[in-house]
């Protein structure tokens, strides 16, 4: 990708670029690479794993934490335009967490190199601003996650995530196996199937082998409330 591409990325989606000097604008893009990353890949794997900033240019980022055994909870996902900066962790003193970070989908990104980032972050008061509110945003969604598991029943997890996938992806059907729901919401696959189950004698969903069709909005609308 050429750099006035890359130049237009970054306009486009770092705010901060409009206060950047043309040095500081030059080296950004000496030090970001497009990168390409098959369905599955882990991109950022903890905390001894620092990337660097990244803008999705095409496909979908899961964030996710990792207990010791193995147990995954998604935090949130990251779509085209958006970006990632908790994989430049080794950048931000302040987060004292591992998050883990796959592509869901083959996926084209921007990265923008760890040594280079942390550099502009700390001589322009804009990078640093624009980091911080960045990690803001990403908190209050860490946040819902955990006051879901903390605070809400199984069937209404349950039940938000359905309508969370309806309206992310536009479609009546979510194509998700049990298992892929469970880990999604940190749950194990015989009680997200056993929910599934409860919902559909309600009227709520359909299952099938090729994923959970929802057949009464209004019923799942009920069951997330």
């Amino acid at each position: 990708m050429d750099k006035a591409e890359t130049a237009r990325i970054l306009s486009t989606h770092f705010s901060a670029w409009a206060h950047l000097s043309d040095e500081e604008r030059q080296g950004m893009l000496a030090n970001t690479t497009l990168m390409r990353y098959a369905k599955g890949t882990c991109i950022h794997n903890g905390d001894n794993d620092c990337k660097g900033m990244l803008i999705v240019k095409n496909g979908i980022l899961r964030t996710y934490m990792l207990s010791e055994n193995g147990k995954e909870i998604t935090l949130f996902r990251q779509n085209e335009g958006d970006i990632c900066i908790l994989s430049a962790s080794c950048v931000l003193s302040s987060i004292t967490f591992d998050v883990h970070i796959d592509a869901e989908e083959d996926s084209e990104v921007l990265l923008v190199g760890s040594s280079h980032f942390q550099a502009l972050v700390e001589r322009n008061i804009y990078a640093e601003c624009f980091t911080y509110k960045l990690i803001a945003d990403r908190f209050s969604d860490v946040m819902w996650t955990m006051q879901q598991i903390l605070f809400m029943s199984m069937d209404k997890r349950l039940a938000v995530f359905l309508w969370d996938e309806l309206s992310r992806t536009d479609d009546d059907t979510v194509h998700l196996t049990h298992e892929q729901i469970a880990r999604d919401i940190g749950s194990a696959r015989e009680v997200v199937s056993r929910m599934l189950k409860y919902f559909s004698s309600e009227g709520a969903v359909e299952l099938s082998r090729g994923g959970i069709k929802v057949l009464d909005k209004k019923k799942l609308r009920k069951l997330a409330e």
